[in-house]
Formats: structure tokens, sequence, C-alpha cells
């Protein structure tokens, strides 16, 4: 009952994914990956989870319902933290494998919006949005620059019509909640935010990343408290230069009302993957 992805099998081999997949290497109990909690090989869906880092890198467990079966690129300092938190004092059920070199540690748009020809950056900005009386977890991604259509070299900046040809929709109205997006999800491991997930691509059975963190970001409790309240993550798009870096979420809400009110803030719930 594991999975193993694509992705992990080319990082980790074809025998020792073999060996996994016959039960020779796998854990049998596990404690979850991203929501800590207990897990069996032998009883449920288990995600094989592979944290990568500079020299080195971790194999770890998850339970399928959590997150699915990937690599997850952090930093050396990062992936031996990560060895002491599966881990443990009894050992746990992770163990280390030798790292690819290099190890990739830039952001993956994916099949997403893409920074083609120009360069630029996808910036993701973690806040919480009180829409009628509950509090929502919610990250808003603006580009450092304008985003050209693939294939495309011209001035314009394509980014929100990109984001609605993916179905995000426009908004008019902070006030409300965005329609859930079908296939997309927020992964959240260890308590960090790792990456924004899309539907899988074309010859590919697992979800892959729109956006990735370069490292794990860390998020306040009360972000991680209301998106687990919910099990969602609200989602907002807008172009470069539309909401900047807010210090406030106050301000944080004040810049998305103003961007709603000029036609350019898009938006869409996400479930939760992981805790």
């Amino acid at each position: 009952m594991l999975d193993v992805s694509d992705d992990v099998r080319a990082e980790i081999g074809d025998e020792e994914a073999n060996r996994l997949l016959a039960g020779e290497n796998a854990p049998g109990s596990y404690d979850c990956t991203s929501c800590r909690t207990p897990g069996n090989t032998g009883q449920e869906r288990t995600s094989t989870v592979l944290f990568v880092g500079e020299e080195t890198a971790v194999l770890a467990f998850a339970h399928a319902t959590c997150i699915p079966s990937q690599v997850v690129a952090v930093s050396e300092e990062q992936v031996q933290g990560a060895v002491r938190t599966i881990t443990g004092d009894d050992g746990g059920a992770a163990r280390t494998v030798p790292a690819p070199s290099p190890a990739p540690m830039a952001p993956v748009p994916a099949e997403g919006p893409r920074p083609a020809p120009r360069q630029a950056v996808l910036g993701v900005t973690c806040g919480q949005v009180l829409l009628g009386e509950t509090l929502h977890a919610a990250l808003v991604v603006e580009p450092t620059g304008p985003i050209a259509r693939p294939g495309s070299d011209g001035p314009g900046d394509d980014f929100l019509p990109l984001l609605i040809e993916q179905g995000f929709t426009p908004v008019n109205d902070v006030a409300y909640v965005p329609g859930t997006l079908g296939g997309w999800s927020v992964l959240l491991a260890v308590g960090q935010l790792h990456a924004i997930l899309q539907p899988p691509t074309q010859g590919s059975a697992q979800p892959t990343s729109w956006w990735q963190a370069h490292q794990p970001l860390a998020v306040t409790e009360g972000w991680r408290t209301a998106a687990n309240k919910n099990s969602s993550v609200i989602v907002y798009g807008a172009p470069a230069g539309s909401i900047g870096q807010q210090p406030r979420e106050d301000l944080l809400r004040e810049a998305l009302e103003k961007a709603a009110l000029h036609g350019v803030l898009v938006a869409a719930t996400m479930p939760l993957a992981g805790t």
C-alpha cells in the first residue's frame, strides 16, 4: 500500500523503489511526516516523501490522504532538522539516503504561469482574512515582474489571464469566500509551507508543484490553526505591484480590497494538504 512517485523513484533508483514496494524496506508503523500521527504501511495507503538537502536526503513516510509522494527540496540544515524531528529518540521510520547533486532548490512554477522569456519570481505572502465571522488562512501570490504567456515575448503581462484559464475567478468583493479549485491544494509539511500543488500533468499520476518554496516557509500558529480548522486555504493572485509586502494583516486586507476594486485580483479556495 506504498506510493512511490516517479520523481521519488528517479532520485532513489529503481532498485530501492522496488524494494520499498515489495515491503523489504517499508517501515511498517511510522509517524506521518505531515500530521505527526501514527500510520502503518500495511494497513493504509502511504506516501514516500524524499526531503533533499545539499549533501544528504531523508526518505520519510506520510499518510497518502495528507500529502502525495514527492520530492521536497530543503536546505542541508533543514534536512538534518527533519531527521531529528522525524526519527526522535527512538529511531523512527525515516532514513538518510545520498542526495542528488545538485539538489533542486529553485521555485518550480510547473504548468502554471511561467516567467519566460523574462525572468520573474512568484512571491508568496501569508496572512489571515476575516470573511463574515470566520478567519481564513490566505496566500497572496504576486510576481516580481510581468509574466509572459509561454511562447510569447510580447511586452504584456498575462499573469491574471493565465490564472483565470487555470480556474481562478475574478474577485470583485473580498468579503466573499471564493469557489474551490478542483485538483489543487496547499502543501504543509512538518508545520511549514512547501508548495501550491496543481493537478497531475500529462503522463503523471501525481500532483505537481505550481509554486514551490525555495526553502520551506514558517507560518504563524494562528495561520496554521485557521487552515486546519477550515481544512482549506484561500489563494489570491495579483499582477506585479498590486499588493506589495504589507507589514500588517489589516494593511494586506486594504491592499486586497484596492486590487479587487481595480479589477486586478483573482482567487480560489484550495484544500489543505498536511497540517
